[in-house]
């Protein structure tokens, strides 16, 4: 409600401040009436003069948030020429006050300090008119004025400081959001990786499988070795082609490093094992019909569980115990790694991308994850894969 009320606000600034200054304007209607109705002091100026000085002292408030150095100078002209003419002061005159405070209230502490000394000067003036003894009067007047003038120029502090928060606010969303955008490149990156070992150790095993064909049919030797041939350049090319394009993204440390299959499924167990081994009971379960999973499916699941099973490691906290659950579906495979640890209560580092990276993963094939703190406690990462159809 309170949001909504200042968007309403700032749409309609113009509107508010008007409203802000009608106890002003009905008192300086009441003080033109009552003055013309003393003679003595205001006798030879009509109530509608009156009126017209008390107009042009308050009316350019209106615009002292958006103008404020330039409504200050108006309304302190408008008070010099009044003391040139020789008008007694209206209580309308704090008009002056309420634009020095705007200036400290909103532009640089030179400009304050120049509205206080105007202000400060149409005081003395006032008072040589005034009073005899004008430093016996001066202190209670200049006290009132810099009371007004800190008050402005607190506020003018606090606005900044405030700015200053938000602006801090919004950018450390922008590099958090530049964060998540590095570490989702830099995860695909890797992913790009792991998938071009695996298409290139399947490619690698066809050229061999297809030169040793060449050498090995006797049966129609000559055709059969030249199309056994063909496969075998095909394959090349094919692998000579996924390099250039693939490779790219690997470092001079690795494009060197032996072609060597990814882990897959049938690791899961010595995976199992290992966090076994560091001090995390896990429950591990397969079900439902097995079918062939593609090998670059099969390195998916293998991450997540591995992903999963460390976070636990991490955050779960002592006593915890994890379960790996992965059932085959008629056309895909779904797996559930939970935990009885610390769930929504465990700290966890702003910077890690574990999540980020299971998504990216999964997306690559058109599943879904899900990962979240269980009701109970405890955590739990729920993916599903569908088989052999890439997103």
């Amino acid at each position: 409600m309170f949001g909504r009320l200042r968007a309403w606000k700032r749409r309609h600034s113009l509107l508010v401040d008007t409203l802000a200054l009608t106890p002003l304007m009905l008192l300086g209607l009441l003080s033109a009436l009552v003055a013309s109705a003393v003679p003595e002091v205001y006798g030879r100026f009509s109530t509608v003069v009156l009126l017209l000085l008390s107009a042009m002292l308050v009316l350019p408030l209106i615009w002292r948030r958006k103008y404020p150095v330039a409504t200050f100078a108006i309304v302190a002209l408008v008070c010099f020429v009044q003391w040139l003419v020789e008008i007694s002061t209206l209580p309308v005159n704090v008009a002056v006050l309420v634009g020095m405070y705007g200036v400290a209230a909103r532009r640089p502490l030179k400009w304050a300090i120049a509205a206080a000394v105007v202000t400060e000067i149409g005081i003395v003036l006032w008072l040589l008119r005034t009073y005899d003894d004008v430093l016996d009067q001066l202190p209670g007047p200049t006290v009132f004025v810099v009371a007004i003038w800190v008050s402005g120029i607190y506020v003018n502090m606090r606005q900044r400081y405030v700015e200053s928060l938000l602006e801090r606010a919004e950018r450390a969303e922008r590099e958090r959001d530049q964060q998540a955008r590095i570490a989702a490149a830099a995860e695909r990156t890797r992913i790009a990786r792991e998938l071009h070992d695996v298409v290139a150790h399947n490619v690698s095993v066809m050229v061999v499988q297809a030169d040793g064909a060449g050498y090995a049919i006797d049966s129609d030797p000559e055709q059969a070795r030249r199309a056994v041939q063909a496969v075998s350049s095909t394959g090349r090319q094919a692998l000579a082609e996924m390099r250039r394009l693939v490779g790219v993204l690997r470092d001079d440390h690795t494009s060197s490093e032996e072609y060597a299959p990814q882990p897959g499924l049938e690791q899961l167990a010595d995976l199992i094992e290992q966090v076994r081994a560091s001090g995390l009971p896990v429950d591990f379960t397969m079900s439902g019909p097995r079918h062939e999973v593609p090998e670059g499916e099969q390195l998916v699941i293998y991450r997540i569980i591995q992903e999963a099973l460390t976070n636990t490691l991490k955050h779960g906290g002592p006593g915890v115990r994890a379960s790996v659950q992965v059932e085959y579906g008629a056309h895909d495979v779904t797996l559930t790694v939970s935990d009885d640890g610390r769930g929504a209560s465990a700290a966890r580092a702003d910077d890690g991308h574990g999540l980020i990276g299971m998504r990216e993963r999964v997306g690559m094939y058109g599943g879904t994850v899900q990962a979240a703190p269980r009701p109970g406690g405890g955590f739990r990462v729920t993916a599903r894969l569908p088989i052999g159809q890439m997103a």
